[in-house]
């Protein structure tokens, strides 16, 4: 009787929230050692199967281990980088979409962190950041400064004063 060996089934990438995703690599990981003991008590003595073979397979399931430690920090990152970012808008001034669609203009007053993201209270109401259309910090832009002094026939520059003094 010949038992062929165990290799790995599917493709797809994992888009499962960060909270299951530890819970999924450990099971997989305990399927991929139940198939590894089940390959090796059930294989066929007069054929055994290539060490080589074992090697590989351990090689590849390191390295998935491996990519899903670093997707699962780069995730804490982006988790991190967003609630940064929620802090700073507090005391700026939001365009966001409410729930009807329609826009609307607020003040940030606070920030609620939620499993889902952070949260905005603006004008009473709570909005994602998703919603958020345009921030700004709540001031009109400046207009140019007005020269006080300025240079005519009927006001010469006084040579004193370097306001009024063109230059070179």
């Amino acid at each position: 009787m010949t038992i062929m060996p165990v290799e790995a089934t599917g493709g797809g990438m994992d888009t499962s929230p960060l909270s299951t995703t530890s819970a999924k690599a450990g099971e997989d990981k305990q399927m991929f050692l139940q198939l590894l003991v089940a390959q090796l008590r059930y294989q066929d003595p007069l054929n055994p199967t290539d060490s080589g073979q074992f090697l590989a397979q351990s090689a590849q399931f390191t390295a998935l281990e491996k990519m899903q430690e670093v997707a699962d920090g780069t995730a804490a990152l982006l988790s991190a980088q967003l609630a940064f970012g929620a802090t700073s808008l507090v005391g700026r001034t939001v365009t966001y979409a409410d729930e009807a669609g329609e826009m609307k203009t607020g003040t940030v007053n606070g920030v609620t962190y939620a499993p889902a993201g952070p949260t905005l209270s603006v004008n009473g109401s709570s909005i994602t950041l998703g919603q958020v259309a345009s921030v700004s910090d709540g001031t009109l832009a400046p207009s140019p400064p007005v020269d006080p002094t300025p240079t005519s026939p009927t006001n010469p520059p006084n040579p004193a004063d370097p306001a009024t003094t063109p230059a070179p």
